[in-house]
């Protein structure tokens, strides 16, 4: 049977998205049928240097990452 599973972080934590995703793999044992994603840029941050993967005035943008996936 085919499911679904959501993924959210920041641009900034990325390489924390990154592990979390694959020791849910691992640990699930799940064959990906489809993984997509999206980054969803956020408004002027009234701090300069937001966070983000540039040293620019926006907030980190929120990451989001999407599989279908079957259970073995």
């Amino acid at each position: 049977m085919q499911q679904i599973k959501i993924f959210k972080g920041l641009e900034n934590d990325i390489s924390v998205l990154e592990t979390e995703i694959n020791t849910w793999l691992c640990e699930s044992k799940a064959r990906v049928i489809n993984m997509s994603g999206n980054i969803a840029p956020q408004s002027e941050s009234r701090q300069a240097g937001g966070g983000g993967l540039s040293n620019s005035t926006f907030s980190p943008s929120d990451v989001v990452i999407m599989l279908l996936y079957e259970t073995t």
